[in-house]
């Protein structure tokens, strides 16, 4: 079986739990898209990690983890990565990299920051880590892809060609020191040495396996209201995190994928810049924001806190639309313990009009929304491991996002260890 794990808001959803629970019975985990610019938290036996490269599944020792062809590689972040699970011991992981990846380098992380500065209050809140530059590169077809890093002439000739425009802006735009191509080749043909052993052809590995009939889950970064061209533009990411882009960033066939969980919380959250109708503010978003998961909503790459308000079913049900759904993952049940009423938005006003489609992002600053009010159950749920034995008044609140997104909810995470779900129906 392939399955996709996706978002089904603005990222943050919680994929990183889900992806690490469900790879327990996985034989390979591909993140297909994104790069070190966002993170999957993810909790078990070793301990509580932040993954921005690596794959959700990286702490199973018996999981093939796959850094596939749509990734934005920073090979500096990897490594990185890599020691801390080594220091933090977990077992030697199995983790390939795409031959075919491309590399997001200094320049890039150099070229986001410098823009973002510029842009001052017209910045679209990325987060600096050069995202928008490395898919630039790539659609201009000048980037530098990982099987390019072991010849160092070709190298040095792909790295000059790119530096042409790159160093126009550093001086005439940024004021800056242009980029060299010759440091640059020395310094990835070094890392690029480190990461060989763990670099390979990984299309026809994981076909090979698709047709060996392995568990395969297809990990993706953010979610659908941050695609580029179904999200919030332009407050958006570089690359797609819809499921339909998961066959293209992974290297599998779109018909192969048979299940696609779009995972969201059970109130809403967002990081970063952008359009975020049911956002709350002071003290009520401030206590939301505590109780948020395990260390609060605060991003796990950039430390940020996030905005956070009520459910919003109307941004749901487009997202799950969007992904091609075929189940919702329930996240963050239990935070929503202490609230004596929950509102949910089930529709827009927009300038006096009643929408019940998430619209254009022009349209959507203007969309005031229209709650539902359910009762809350003030019961703590965690360790409830069946939902029937959930208060009543938490699975009516269930149903009710389930009706409003028309997408059945068959996981519910009500903690953030990874043993903290309920599953309604079985997923292996």
């Amino acid at each position: 079986m392939v399955r996709a794990i996706v978002g089904a808001n603005w990222g943050d959803e919680g994929k990183g739990k889900i992806t690490d629970m469900l790879a327990d019975n996985a034989d390979m985990v591909i993140r297909f898209q994104g790069g070190a610019n966002a993170g999957h938290t993810i909790i078990n036996e070793y301990g509580k990690f932040a993954l921005h490269l690596l794959p959700s599944g990286i702490c199973h020792p018996d999981v093939v983890n796959i850094i596939g062809p749509g990734v934005a590689l920073d090979i500096n972040a990897l490594l990185s990565e890599l020691k801390v699970i080594e220091e933090r011991g977990v077992p030697a992981p199995q983790l390939l990299i795409s031959s075919r990846a491309q590399l997001l380098m200094e320049c890039h992380i150099a070229l986001d920051t410098l823009e973002e500065e510029r842009l001052k209050d017209r910045k679209f809140g990325s987060t600096k880590s050069g995202i928008a530059p490395f898919y630039s590169d790539k659609a201009a077809k000048i980037g530098i892809m990982v099987c390019q890093l072991f010849d160092k002439d070709l190298l040095y000739s792909r790295l000059k060609a790119n530096f042409v425009k790159k160093n126009v802006l550093m001086e005439h735009l940024y004021n800056e020191k242009p980029f060299d191509a010759d440091e640059y080749t020395e310094k990835y043909y070094a890392l690029g040495q480190k990461i060989k052993p763990m670099v390979a052809d990984t299309t026809p590995i994981i076909n090979e396996a698709h047709r060996s009939g392995k568990d395969i889950l297809l990990e993706g970064q953010l979610g659908a209201l941050r695609d580029p061209d179904h999200g919030i533009f332009p407050y958006t990411t570089s690359s797609s995190p819809i499921a339909g882009y998961a066959s293209v960033g992974a290297g599998i066939a779109p018909h192969a994928i048979s299940q696609i969980i779009a995972v969201t919380k059970a109130y809403s959250s967002s990081v970063g810049t952008g359009v975020f109708p049911t956002q709350l503010m002071g003290d009520e978003a401030e206590e939301l924001r505590r109780r948020g998961g395990d260390a609060g909503e605060y991003g796990a790459k950039t430390g940020r806190p996030r905005d956070v308000g009520w459910f919003d079913a109307v941004a749901t049900r487009y997202g799950c639309m969007v992904q091609g759904a075929t189940e919702c993952a329930l996240t963050n049940l239990d935070v929503m313990s202490y609230l004596d009423e929950i509102p949910v938005c089930i529709a827009y006003d927009i300038d006096g009009e009643i929408r019940h489609d998430f619209p254009v992002t022009p349209e959507l600053k203007k969309a005031k929304p229209i709650y539902h009010t359910l009762s809350g159950w003030r019961e703590d749920v965690r360790g409830i491991t069946r939902f029937e034995n959930l208060p009543a008044k938490c699975r009516d609140y269930v149903a009710f996002i389930e009706q409003n997104i028309q997408v059945p909810i068959h996981i519910l995470s009500n903690g953030p260890k990874r043993e903290e779900c309920i599953f309604r129906k079985n997923p292996f």
